[in-house]
């Protein structure tokens, strides 16, 4: 049996997982003016439907990234999101911390409930 040798720069690529292409859709549609500090994820289940509910907290900075912010909020419950294998049941916003000042800033805490799509 002949084996070949792989080249030493070669690199595995690690499949992407649900919670990176909502990570990755959530910034998108933060305009890439904010940066994800927190994301906590549990499983979750009922008679008829399975999946997993994501909490995530978003800081926007700056002046054009609180302007961001208030988009990401108002499109957020509408938002079509499209991440193989799953189906987005619900996104919402759960709080907001606005600060004001010279250094205008905006925290968003977001919860979003992602079911299998069996």
């Amino acid at each position: 049996m002949l084996s070949e040798a792989m080249p030493m720069n070669f690199r595995r690529r690690r499949r992407r997982t649900p919670s990176d292409t909502l990570r990755r859709a959530l910034m998108e549609m933060a305009e890439n003016q904010a940066t994800i500090i927190d994301h906590k994820e549990r499983s979750w289940a009922s008679i008829t439907f399975a999946g997993t509910r994501h909490q995530l907290d978003l800081v926007f900075e700056g002046t054009d990234a609180v302007e961001a912010a208030e988009r990401f909020i108002t499109n957020l419950p509408e938002h079509l999101f499209e991440i193989p294998g799953q189906l987005v049941a619900d996104a919402t916003v759960i709080s907001v911390d606005h600060q004001l000042g010279p250094d205008p800033r905006m925290q968003v805490c977001t919860e979003v409930l992602l079911l299998e799509d069996n």
